[in-house]
């Protein structure tokens, strides 16, 4: 247990760096933030996978942090046209549209992976 801490810690530490290093090179600023955890928090966690559990079961977690990105793309999309349209605050737009999220990933992962 303590040793897979380690090893996570390890990691993870390293690809945040990688991709910390990436952001620094993009202009603008704004956009580096897309490069700040979620990618080397996914990247870790395949890795630790890989070496946890093989890589069949690996494959099966990236086809589902795929269906994830998408679904989340999916919510950033409707939700920014609420935002743009300016009618709603951010944290109703956030809370009504979050349906849309967990609707279509539930719908891609019924589709795609069951």
């Amino acid at each position: 247990m303590l040793t897979q801490i380690l090893i996570r810690v390890i990691v993870g530490g390293i690809i945040v760096s990688i991709f910390a290093v990436l952001s620094d090179t993009l202009k603008p600023k704004s956009f580096a933030g897309l490069f700040g955890a979620a990618p080397s928090v996914a990247l870790a966690t395949i890795v630790l996978t890989v070496a946890k559990e093989g890589r069949n079961y690996a494959a099966i977690e990236a086809r589902s942090m795929i269906l994830g990105a998408v679904a989340f793309f999916l919510y950033a999309c409707v939700a920014s046209r609420f935002l743009i349209r300016g009618k709603w605050s951010a944290l109703r737009v956030t809370l009504t549209t979050l349906s849309v999220w967990c609707v279509s990933a539930f719908g891609l992962w019924l589709v795609l992976l069951r």
